[in-house]
């Protein structure tokens, strides 16, 4: 029995999508009859890279309790640092702040920090072109289009695109209710502060939404949304169970799903895998790329007023909320663990 080690690197005290992806990976991978583990390797906080990709260098991944480990499958950043002979990297993102991020990241420092990161930015470049090229990694794949992309432009490096299918969870569609659905952390590249925008604006009169995320921007987007006047139409969940979670996808008319440049987002496929039609952002990413516009869901400008009427679109046509839904709930079945894992094995 093959032996895998699933390998992401995690901040302490946090919860993110990727954390998800590489639980349901290494499940996966055990249903499949491989022995699999999740490896969780340091990453520091912001100017402690170093440190961070050298402790993700001089992490033994090559056995353990005396057995060998056959294979890596390591996610992000610097996770891919780890060293193995069959080195599989299923790339969910780099440190964007120093790619796709970098030219709004760099506005704001002083100019003698505009210096030290640049240079910061050439070595993490230097590194990962290095560290994600052959023999290092055996296969570079990557969760979306939009992760492709960047490689591509930023180190010059080229990966398969392999979209991660939904978690594995009890989804359903109990119908299509009177409200919308974000889920996402509570973080400025998420935007939930256009969705709060759009709310305020004429054509999303009535429209109610509900959060469920936590994360640093919470108090801020309530403050936001107080001063919108559309607090009261506007749950703030916070975090929640599994179960609470797949009730609201189950009930919403459809996911509001608008970040910027998303990597991959498998809101927008649990939300298919519901029966739900996702909104986003002609500029959100991953999410882009699985809505099939007018087919399982609507692609929008980002602006308050363009995401308002794609609001309201869906709010007053229960048929095409089912419609999309359906849709939607076909697309999330060709997404399957199987195919995925036949591209992940080198074993």
């Amino acid at each position: 029995m093959p032996r895998i080690a699933v390998v992401s690197s995690h901040p302490p005290f946090t919860e993110g999508g990727h954390l998800v992806i590489a639980r349901t990976l290494a499940d996966q991978l055990r249903q499949a009859g491989h022995e699999a583990d999740l490896v969780l390797t340091p990453q520091n906080r912001f100017g402690r890279q170093a440190a961070a990709y050298l402790a993700n260098w001089l992490t033994d991944v090559g056995e353990s309790d005396g057995k060998r480990i056959d294979q890596v499958i390591s996610l992000r950043y610097p996770s891919y640092a780890v060293r193995h002979p069959r080195h599989v990297c299923w790339l969910n993102h780099t440190m964007r702040e120093y790619y796709d991020l970098w030219p709004t990241f760099h506005a704001g420092l002083s100019r003698a920090n505009r210096i030290k990161e640049g240079l910061r930015r050439r070595l993490i470049h230097r590194a990962d072109r290095y560290l994600l090229s052959a023999p290092r990694t055996t296969r570079l794949l990557v969760q979306s289009h939009t992760v492709r992309d960047r490689l591509r432009n930023a180190i010059g490096l080229e990966g398969e695109v392999v979209y991660p299918p939904p978690p594995c969870r009890p989804y359903r569609c109990d119908g299509y209710g009177r409200y919308f659905l974000f889920v996402s952390r509570l973080t400025p590249h998420k935007r939930l502060d256009l969705v709060l925008q759009a709310l305020a604006e004429p054509a999303a009169a009535g429209i109610r939404l509900v959060v469920i995320g936590d994360g640093e921007s919470r108090d801020d987007l309530r403050r936001l949304a107080g001063t919108l006047g559309v607090l009261d139409r506007v749950s703030f969940l916070g975090s929640v169970d599994d179960e609470t979670l797949l009730a609201h996808y189950a009930r919403c008319r459809a996911v509001c799903f608008t970040p910027l440049q998303e990597d991959y987002g498998f809101v927008t496929a649990e939300a298919f895998a519901s029966s739900k039609a996702v909104i986003t952002c002609r500029d959100s990413g991953g999410p882009a790329e699985l809505v099939d516009p007018d087919v399982n869901g609507l692609i929008v400008k980002c602006t308050p007023s363009a995401l308002a009427l794609a609001l309201r679109r869906l709010a007053d046509d229960d048929p095409l909320a089912e419609q999309m839904g359906a849709a939607g709930a076909r697309k999330a079945a060709g997404l399957t663990w199987p195919a995925t894992l036949a591209r992940l094995l080198v074993v």
